[in-house]
């Protein structure tokens, strides 16, 4: 299901894989994928669990952000996995709503305000964003389970993009049964919070990060991630292609660009060359991965052969632009 990079296996991985099968249930295609990098793997799963899988905010009221935030960015197989895991998490309504668009239906005040808040992270300076229904004291947990899901979105976007979950509407609902039952154990299991850090190097927290700074172990996490994607950034773009897409971002209002290509050509065309084609690449995964085709991919893999090259391309450009949405998310935070 992985497309345009192969996933690697090596007898290292079993600790972490381990652990990943005991607290999300499956080693799935989102760790799979990131494999030919050992540190971007160790640093994906541990800002995944310590925001999403444990902590005091309840983990249904979390899987229905990361729905939330997958249908923001029309990302089916993230939808539809997330939507499987709120179900299995025992809220089959609220994850109904979500994907029927009646968000004011759900009958609980509280989730409802959790989730239009999500729906509001692509428009900053928002009153519906900035009145934030929760505290400082949950917002790393929050605002890390957005950020971290609209990392694997566009990741997914760009190399998976379909759904497991067939379009046929009597073996959708059999199928979402069916994992429910199968993640119901693995998601209600008590976790204990920090088990992934053992993994991670340290790293100092970036300024763009500071939400993350009153949890220990989240700031850590993304700490650890925001090191492995910035030095990933830097094995394949050179600087000045690396500020091009920045510059971008910088200005970017969170409205998706449509299905034009053009803006990302005339922003990349100072540069030339195989820098011109990385910052067009990572522009594109960044506000448009639906856009990323398999041209598109063959023209970066004549310059940039290795798998691992288009690894960290699409995940310095993925993190960069999630770490814009948790800026907007975070920017009334001390």
């Amino acid at each position: 299901m992985i497309k345009y990079i192969q996933p690697v296996n090596k007898d290292s991985f079993k600790p972490i894989y381990n652990q990943i099968r005991r607290d999300f249930g499956l080693v799935g295609d989102i760790f799979k994928m990131h494999s030919p990098s050992p540190l971007l793997l160790a640093a994906v799963w541990s800002g995944l669990r310590e925001t999403q899988l444990v902590g005091v905010v309840p983990r249904d009221v979390k899987e229905a952000i990361a729905v939330a935030v997958s249908k923001l960015n029309q990302c089916p197989f993230c939808v539809d996995a997330h939507s499987a895991m709120l179900i299995a998490a025992g809220n089959k309504d609220v994850a109904k709503k979500i994907n029927s668009n009646s968000v004011h239906e759900i009958a609980d005040s509280k989730m409802r305000a959790m989730i239009e808040w999500t729906l509001a992270t692509r428009s900053p300076g928002s009153p519906q964003l900035i009145n934030r229904p929760f505290s400082d004291q949950v917002a790393p947990e929050i605002i890390g389970t957005v950020v971290i899901n609209n990392y694997i979105n566009k990741m997914m976007d760009v190399l998976l993009n379909q759904s497991f979950i067939p379009k046929h509407t009597s073996l959708r609902a059999a199928l979402f049964k069916t994992s429910a039952v199968y993640l119901s154990s693995t998601v209600r299991r008590s976790k204990q919070p920090g088990e992934s850090l053992p993994f991670l190097p340290d790293a100092p927290l970036p300024e763009n990060l500071r939400w993350a700074g009153s949890n220990r172990i989240i700031s850590r996490a993304f700490a650890s991630l925001a090191a492995a994607t910035h030095a990933a950034g830097e094995s394949v773009l050179d600087d000045r292609a690396r500020e091009v897409v920045i510059g971008y971002l910088d200005h970017w209002d969170g409205k998706d660009p449509g299905i034009s290509r053009k803006w990302a050509e005339q922003a990349v065309e100072s540069l030339s060359g195989p820098s011109r084609i990385a910052a067009k690449l990572a522009l594109l995964t960044a506000l448009a991965p639906y856009q990323v085709d398999e041209e598109l991919v063959h023209v970066f893999r004549a310059a940039y052969p290795e798998d691992i090259q288009l690894l960290h391309l699409l995940s310095w450009a993925s993190f960069t632009a999630a770490c814009r949405i948790g800026t907007w998310c975070g920017s009334t935070i001390a």
